[in-house]
């Protein structure tokens, strides 16, 4: 049992409730599909590629490997800590109507708050606020759909996946103090 109980707000019992009643099979296959380019291991996996990658390059390039690498890494463990401390019922535990129409059983029942993809996707859209524009906001875009599927899913509430964004982007700036990071 964890120290604290987290409640959905009446915003996320009625969003949870439209999408329960309105979604289907295809767009929960899609967002099952989606929903792993927040996961994880894919993003530590990518972080390490890009870091033994950057080991070949310039000064520059290789300290922001490593930040992005720490901060993956540290992204990674965070949700973990957190779900010890908070717990919180999944949306998809609470619906049967959602079932009826697709929605998949994710992860342990009371392990809602906050959102882990939701973290990741915030740490590294925070770290991508030192990109040019044009790809800061790919990031942003990409990550924004991302996290939408933990919501379609069913696996978190909205607050949730907020609460995850802004814990992931405020770990990166903290780590930013860390790792030396610099906006460019």
């Amino acid at each position: 049992m964890a120290l604290f109980r987290v409640k959905p707000t009446e915003a996320d019992i009625t969003i949870a409730d439209g999408i329960a009643a309105h979604t289907g099979r295809p767009a929960e296959h899609i967002a099952q599909a989606l929903t792993w380019g927040a996961d994880e291991h894919v993003l530590c996996a990518l972080a390490i590629g890009w870091w033994l990658y950057a080991r070949t390059r310039a000064v520059s390039v290789r300290r922001e490997s490593d930040h992005v690498l720490v901060t993956t890494i540290v992204a990674s463990i965070l949700p973990h800590a957190l779900k010890k401390v908070f717990d919180q019922e999944r949306p998809d535990r609470l619906t049967v109507l959602g079932h009826l129409h697709g929605i998949p059983l994710s992860g342990k029942r009371l392990d809602a708050f906050p959102s882990g993809h939701a973290v990741h996707v915030g740490a590294l859209a925070s770290a991508a606020t030192a990109l040019p524009p044009a790809q800061r906001n790919a990031i942003w875009a990409v990550g924004g759909g991302l996290v939408l599927t933990r919501i379609v899913l069913l696996a978190h509430w909205t607050s949730d996946v907020v609460a995850g964004l802004a814990v992931g982007a405020a770990l990166e700036r903290l780590l930013r103090c860390v790792t030396g990071f610099e906006r460019r």
